[in-house]
């Protein structure tokens, strides 16, 4: 097996007001197309966690791993480039931008990324509305759709550079149980049919249930 992402002996400081160990020597890995749920109470650190892991927070002890590469340390050019193009985001709030159309959205990273023509881009965003069964909706106005539609646009954008990783921070928290089976099914769906790693954050546990892997925090530990 591949391994996606490794932490290794990750720590993390809050220095402020006084100094607190937030994030207790974490590691643990993650193949190719492991579909992998943390899950812990509020404060527990997984947020925390999961900004580092993916690179956004880069003031921790340890090393991080992303394809068998080191990415600690890197400059923060290299960092935004490495998250750009290996790992799709997707959050509780889907942060489209509502004056654009569904296909612009999804279109976006792409544009940033900068490695393929416009046209190119254009057409692999339509695939990945169509994988996510909103082709018809590419033309609409982002804000004219449900919030269902909304989060799978988001997952539709997180696709569009083909990432080594998706990372979600509570993806199905602001969701009906109708909506979160489906973000739940789609994301299964990438694990098993595209190889797709996968790391979401969730206070879901019947969501969290059914992954691969349950990685459980406590007070800033793994505890399993």
């Amino acid at each position: 097996m591949s391994t996606v992402l490794e932490a290794k002996h990750i720590n993390k400081y809050f220095k402020k007001p006084v100094l607190f160990h937030v994030l207790k020597d974490i590691n643990f890995k993650i193949n190719k197309g492991e579909f992998t749920s943390i899950m812990g109470k509020s404060g527990c650190g997984k947020s925390t966690l999961l900004y580092i892991l993916s690179t956004m927070d880069t003031d921790y002890e340890g090393e991080l791993y992303l394809n068998n590469e080191l990415v600690t340390n890197n400059t923060r050019d290299q960092l935004s480039y490495i998250r750009n193009k290996h790992i799709g985001f997707v959050f509780q709030f889907h942060y489209l931008l509502s004056e654009f159309s569904v296909l612009e959205n999804v279109m976006l990273p792409a544009k940033k990324l900068g490695e393929k023509s416009f046209e190119e881009i254009e057409h692999d965003a339509m695939q990945k509305l169509s994988i996510l069964h909103i082709d018809h909706l590419a033309k609409k106005r982002a804000s004219r759709i449900s919030g269902g539609e909304k989060q799978r646009v988001a997952i539709a954008r997180a696709l569009i550079n083909n990432p080594s990783i998706i990372m979600g921070d509570e993806p199905t928290g602001n969701l009906d149980s109708h909506n979160s089976d489906n973000v739940f099914n789609i994301f299964k769906q990438l694990s098993d049919e595209q190889g797709l790693s996968l790391l979401i954050v969730t206070h879901d546990e019947d969501f969290a249930k059914r992954t691969n892997r349950i990685i459980t925090m406590e007070d800033g530990k793994i505890i399993s």
